[in-house]
């Protein structure tokens, strides 16, 4: 069952309803579901579909003729055009006047061996193709690739466009529609060990219990999200020792390009190298301080894929007794009594995502255009030149630049209800952001509510709100 991607069904019929050439750019991280999106919006229409392969210049071609003449000629077997040019050639003298889509998936793979590809699209779309009803679809996962040799100034194709499109991770609320019969809080961790990566949904069984995928999945060494990160990183690098020291001292809490690099004994740049390729990738992002992001010393690199942070914290230390098949066992014992743990920055990101949501509609008093998280490092002089004691971070700081105001957020996924500590702390955290911007709304997010002191609480400009309340 197809499940969520409305706007970019609805992007591409819009593309696909202009008459005339069109291209699309299509393109994301590896499982993120391009594929699926293509297949269903293409299924009740006329299709050329072409996934490239790593099998070079020659077989790429070959394979693509192949769909091409099953679609104009399916009786005629193991043709092969001469070149790329006349395999084109073909479909503008079979297409006639009917609608058309092409679609080349995996394109990197293709355009890498056959270094004139980009260019021979390009012509044929301003001269051949100029005045014929076909549709280019052309998709990737190589994010580099996709915005720099395809949609960057200097790519063949440039200005060629009428739409592109990035996909990304399912958000909490469409993640849940793979789970409909999860409660919230099972919802909630089913979109943390997945971070909502399609792939990885499907792989839900929703007939069995959040635990009971937790441990099929990763758990035991048939399960598909076992080798996941190992297999994906093994297509992209030569040698992934690097990088999974790289990813587990990220994992670990190091967030800093020294930090990172001493743990593991690199120099800086040989860690940065590989700390681009993997933001390229899509699985680590980097972190600047909101309302400070000009200071260059306030960021932190952290796993962007939720996914790749879970078996980077509980994997490689379970691989002995997953393979002697007691997986299960060990994630009882020893992961489940921590995966509250695991879902606190799960569920501040959650959190983030909800009061934009709500934010840019101006419920909150202002109109709120961006958010992210405040922190500040111990042992660095405040604002009356005093040094400061401890760390501190504000978990959701909703930005309203227009009015000057913010909406912070303090978020707990934890059995325990909230007691009175908790919003002393919090509102004492908020004069770090109550110097710059005027607070229209503090926000106290609880996976298990609150004790009976709130109840006394009669401040107009705090909410209190549950887990359940970001799903209603």
């Amino acid at each position: 069952m197809f499940i969520g991607r409305e706007r970019e069904l609805e992007s591409l019929r819009e593309f696909y309803n202009k008459d005339e050439i069109g291209m699309m750019v299509l393109y994301g991280r590896r499982r993120i579901g391009k594929s699926t999106l293509i297949a269903e919006f293409v299924k009740d229409k006329k299709t050329i579909f072409y996934s490239a392969a790593k099998v070079g210049k020659n077989r790429n071609l070959q394979l693509f003729s192949e769909r091409v003449v099953d679609l104009f000629m399916p009786e005629m077997k193991d043709i092969s055009f001469p070149s790329v040019e006349a395999a084109f050639d073909f479909i503008d003298i079979n297409i006639g006047n009917e609608k058309l889509i092409l679609v080349i998936d995996e394109l990197p793979y293709w355009a890498e061996k056959e270094r004139t590809l980009l260019a021979v699209l390009q012509k044929y779309i301003d001269t051949v193709w100029k005045n014929k009803n076909l549709k280019l679809i052309l998709c990737g996962s190589a994010l580099e690739f996709m915005e720099k040799k395809v949609l960057g100034e200097k790519s063949p194709l440039f200005g060629r466009r009428d739409a592109q499109i990035k996909l990304k991770a399912f958000n909490y609320l469409d993640a849940a529609k793979f789970v409909p019969e999860y409660s919230n809080k099972d919802k909630a961790i089913c979109y943390g060990i997945t971070g909502g990566v399609a792939k990885y949904l499907s792989m839900i069984d929703p007939k069995k219990s959040i635990d009971e995928n937790i441990m099929d999945l990763f758990f035991q060494k048939e399960g598909y999200l076992y080798e996941e990160p190992k297999n994906l990183l093994n297509r992209e690098f030569s040698d992934i020792s690097l990088v999974n020291n790289i990813l587990e001292q990220i994992a670990a809490g190091e967030n800093s390009l020294n930090c990172i690099a001493s743990k593991i004994g690199e120099k800086d740049q040989t860690v940065l190298y590989s700390l681009e390729k993997l933001m390229n990738l899509g699985l680590v992002e980097k972190k600047k301080c909101i309302a400070d992001e000009k200071n260059r010393k306030k960021t932190q690199y952290v796993l962007k894929d939720y996914m790749f942070k879970f078996w980077y914290e509980y994997i490689p230390n379970a691989t002995s007794v997953i393979e002697m098949g007691k997986g299960d066992i060990y994630y009882q014992k020893a992961v489940k009594p921590v995966l509250y743990s695991f879902m606190g920055p799960v569920f501040e990101e959650m959190c983030r995502y909800y009061t934009l949501m709500i934010g840019i509609t101006g419920k909150y008093g202002c109109l709120v255009t961006s958010v992210g998280t405040w922190w500040r490092a111990a042992n660095r002089k405040n604002v009356s030149g005093d040094l400061n004691a401890e760390t501190m971070n504000i978990d959701v700081v909703a930005l309203a630049d227009e009015d000057k105001k913010a909406v912070i957020g303090e978020c707990k996924f934890q059995s325990e209800k909230l007691d009175k500590e908790i919003y002393d702390v919090f509102l004492k955290k908020g004069k770090n952001i109550a110097s710059k911007y005027k607070i229209a709304k503090y926000i106290l997010f609880s996976l298990s509510g609150y004790t009976d002191w709130y109840q006394t609480l009669s401040e107009e400009d705090v909410l209190l709100l549950t887990l359940d309340s970001l799903y209603e």
